[in-house]
């Protein structure tokens, strides 16, 4: 059976930069758990929108919260959403990919081209029509940005599945007689998990981003808990007397967003053959 490997001592280098930006943005998230500088409810509107001091590091907002606090307490929020999505996805477009991949015949094309159905719908439109009908949240988030990324996810599982059936050990196992599920179990999901591990990657990468939008639509976190996406969207107004409200919570999404995609690239040259160096 065929396994994917690589050496730690010749890691990509996208692979350390990714995984040293998406650490640190996990650490923030967890560090909110125990400790903030100051609690994220804490209004004074005395000491509203305050530069950079050693009082309150990034500054405070237009309430007179601490940003660093909003925006350490913003980075839970938003990976949370974002992983509770993923795993929504990815569970639930991997089980119909390995279902269209071990059946074959029609239940393949009908798995298949409800998915290409999905994709008319992006996640912004469908929190939209979930906010209408139970209103804003953070469900309405991972279920929104969950149900975008099911096609991606049974696309690339099928597509690995559908190789990995044709390989020469899923024939062996059928010959000695073992069924469709076994297979899929003990041969053809192994074989595939490097794949679906850099398309997870790169779907949280996606799932930050929608997150971020939704919740500056108003369609998701809801105060007093704070986001990112809100972050912005409160300092929209105030862009020229307070820039740096609006350039804190941009940059935390910019570099989370860059860091998992570096590591689902560096990922991807790591646990893929043919992206590997060969010794000369």
């Amino acid at each position: 059976m065929k396994r994917f490997s690589f050496s730690l001592h010749a890691l990509p280098p996208t692979l350390l930069a990714g995984g040293a930006l998406t650490l640190l943005a996990l650490l923030a998230a967890l560090l909110s758990l125990v400790w903030l500088p100051w609690p994220i409810d804490a209004v004074d509107m005395n000491h509203k929108l305050l530069p950079p001091s050693t009082a309150h590091w990034l500054g405070t907002d237009a309430y007179g919260r601490d940003v660093a606090a909003l925006l350490l307490a913003g980075a839970r929020a938003s990976l949370a959403a974002a992983a509770l999505a993923v795993a929504l996805g990815l569970a639930a477009g991997a089980a119909l990919g390995l279902l269209a991949a071990a059946l074959r015949g029609w239940v393949e094309q009908a798995i298949m081209r409800v998915a290409d159905f999905a994709f008319a719908f992006p996640a912004i439109l469908t929190a939209i029509m979930l906010a209408a009908i139970r209103g804003p949240g953070l469900g309405v988030v991972v279920l929104a940005v969950g149900i975008y990324g099911i096609p991606a996810f049974a696309r690339v599982t099928h597509a690995a599945a559908s190789q990995a059936w044709a390989r020469e050990y899923t024939r062996a196992a059928r010959a000695l007689g073992l069924g469709p599920w076994a297979i899929t179990w003990r041969h053809v999901l192994p074989n595939i998990a490097a794949p679906l591990t850099v398309q997870a990657t790169s779907r949280f990468a996606t799932a930050v981003l929608a997150e971020a939008a939704l919740s500056y639509l108003g369609l998701g976190v809801q105060p007093p808990q704070p986001s990112w996406g809100r972050m912005l969207a409160e300092a929209q107004s105030l862009m020229f007397d307070a820039p740096l409200l609006a350039v804190w919570p941009g940059l935390a999404i910019a570099l989370t967003v860059l860091g998992l995609n570096l590591l689902g690239d560096g990922l991807r040259d790591a646990l893929d053959p043919r992206c590997q160096t060969r010794p000369a």
